[in-house]
């Protein structure tokens, strides 16, 4: 993939190093608390294809396969060193998992991703521009079957001070013309106008960066 293409902000921000990413994320955003809220509304189950669309290094899709280990789960993301990171880890944890290098907005393309039950999506939105933010959008809603299912981790709306102050750190690390929309609450807007249904704000949890939101949509 050209550099051209690649419209996002890469795991730690610009100048991140993906060495401390895994210890960084869990330090900075109470990863534990969220990933289990996560992986409890997802509910994985057996014999379901699941896309996790931004999957890093790899550690949630490896826990949802960990908790339905008869679905099928498969791996999204850009940045191809993050990839190599999560290709090991699920190595050591005797995971099999389907990874894909390919940006979120661009997977028409992937047959194998066609016509999933549930997509689920981490720390991923508001690393894009507003463009590429409604795009993926778009294409996870065309990837979901009729029925299926989305979930979203990301940082949202920052409703307090406090939040808002916190969520500060994120703003100077990945940008603010890309975070600011989500600090305003631009995820449920860029949902339903894609075309999902029952959108919902199903958690928002307290992080030492601002707060984190869980979404929920049916296609």
């Amino acid at each position: 993939m050209s550099d051209a293409h690649r419209d996002f902000v890469p795991a730690l921000g610009k100048s991140g190093s993906l060495d401390r990413y895994d210890a960084a994320i869990a330090l900075m955003t109470r990863e534990k608390r969220w990933r289990s809220d996560l992986l409890r509304f997802a509910e994985p189950r057996p014999g379901e294809r699941i896309v996790d669309i931004g999957c890093g290094t790899g550690t949630f899709a490896i826990a949802l396969k960990q908790a339905a280990p008869e679905s099928f789960v498969l791996a999204v993301d850009p940045d191809a060193a993050v990839l190599e990171i999560a290709r090991a880890k699920a190595e050591v944890a005797d995971t099999e998992i389907r990874w894909f290098e390919a940006m979120g907005d661009e997977l028409d393309g992937i047959e194998a991703l066609r016509q999933c039950d549930k997509i689920v999506s981490s720390l991923v939105l508001h690393q894009c521009p507003m463009a590429v933010k409604e795009a993926i959008a778009a294409q996870m809603f065309r990837l979901l079957r009729p029925g299926g299912t989305l979930f979203i981790a990301d940082y949202g709306e920052q409703r307090s001070l406090l939040m808002r102050m916190l969520f500060r750190q994120i703003q100077l690390l990945d940008g603010f013309e890309y975070t600011e929309p989500n600090a305003k609450g631009c995820v449920p807007e860029i949902l339903t106008a894609a075309g999902f249904e029952a959108v919902e704000e199903m958690k928002v949890i307290p992080t030492p960066t601002g707060s984190i939101s869980i979404y929920g949509a049916k296609r």
